[in-house]
């Protein structure tokens, strides 16, 4: 059963128009120019086949906590998950979310010029104006009371979050959020799932942003633990309270 995806209900896209699709355990929330659904489903079915496949001769894939080699016979979504999961020190399914939202998001932009793709929180953007992105940090007394603004030149990007607290995803940490900005979301989504699994306390905060400087293509991070909250990078914070 999927997670109840309650935020969705607050976004507001007033020049796109937002869907969600729906194929196994991959529910998306799309926003385009225009509805792509039949288009999404069949770009979904895609991307998911050649992981699906993949993991069925390397089992290893969808089990392991950590990086594993490069496989230069694999399809490229599964290349572009090692690469990134090799990055940020992680198993290769720590990327798997931000890298099919990217997967599908590049596939519609033949029939969209401006697309966001949000995959369990975990987003891949293409846009032509600003866009602000709310953060829930679960009960964080900064949940929904902060979030980042991006401009049309920081796209397309990914922005990504892991979180200790909300949600079904596995988290040694305790931050509340971990958000981070890349332009690769499949290393955005994969660096958010290592810095969260680090902050245990407030005091983890700035061991966390060091860790997102030091990871190759991390252009930005956020973390949120309880009262308390860090930034580094190409994060603009604002207040949507």
């Amino acid at each position: 059963m999927h997670t109840n995806r309650f935020y969705r209900s607050w976004s507001k896209s007033d020049n796109l128009i937002s869907f969600k699709v729906t194929v196994g355990e991959t529910n998306l929330f799309i926003s385009a120019d225009k509805d792509l659904t039949e288009l999404a489903i069949e770009a979904i079915r895609r991307t998911r086949a050649d992981i699906e496949e993949y993991i069925k001769s390397n089992p290893d894939f969808k089990d392991s906590l950590k990086p594993l080699p490069s496989d230069e016979n694999a399809p490229e979504i599964v290349k572009q998950m090692i690469v990134a999961s090799s990055k940020a020190n992680v198993g290769p399914m720590a990327a798997v979310a931000g890298a099919v939202a990217e997967a599908v998001g590049r596939q519609l932009l033949s029939k969209t010029e401006q697309i966001i793709v949000e995959n369990g929180g975990d987003i891949y953007i293409n846009s032509k104006c600003p866009r602000k992105i709310g953060i829930y940090a679960g009960n964080s007394s900064l949940s929904n009371k902060i979030g980042i603004e991006l401009l049309a030149e920081d796209t397309p990007c990914g922005i990504c979050t892991s979180s200790a607290t909300v949600g079904p995803s596995l988290s040694f940490g305790k931050a509340d959020a971990a958000v981070i900005y890349s332009r690769d979301c499949a290393l955005a989504d994969a660096a958010a799932t290592a810095i969260c699994n680090i902050v245990k306390s407030k005091d983890d905060i700035n061991e966390g942003l060091k860790l997102a400087r030091d990871i190759e293509g991390i252009e930005g991070a956020l973390i949120i633990i309880k009262d308390a909250f860090g930034a580094w990078g190409k994060i603009k914070i604002i207040d949507i309270s």
